[in-house]
């Protein structure tokens, strides 16, 4: 069996026009994804209000989360950790545009 093996910071484009979004495993009630951001941010107006917990630890970079129930702001930089229950709405306000912002998401359905 070869072990399936890599980095979670290799092959970032250089380009990077959109969010990009990558499954790493998925499984039956588990789906691990690294994202990557270079100054992108949730679409004005809209709001993520996912069906399940969905925890987040950022790798790399800064970001910034803001919930839209009281409007709390959340900042994280590199090794912050966040759970965002199910659903709660939320969106990335902003993250750094000139780094790579690396998060490692687990969602749990």
């Amino acid at each position: 069996m070869k072990p399936d093996c890599s980095n979670i910071f290799s092959d970032i484009p250089s380009q990077l026009p959109e969010e990009l979004f990558e499954c790493i495993l998925k499984r039956d009630n588990i789906h691990i994804e690294r994202i990557v951001s270079r100054g992108h941010v949730t679409s004005e107006g809209y709001w993520y209000d996912q069906d399940f917990d969905e925890w987040v630890i950022l790798l790399q970079g800064q970001a910034v989360i803001v919930y839209e129930q009281d409007q709390v702001h959340i900042a994280l930089k590199a090794g912050d950790y966040l759970l965002i229950p199910a659903n709660v709405k939320h969106r990335v306000e902003w993250t750094m545009p000139e780094v790579d912002t690396v998060w490692l998401a687990i969602h749990l359905h």
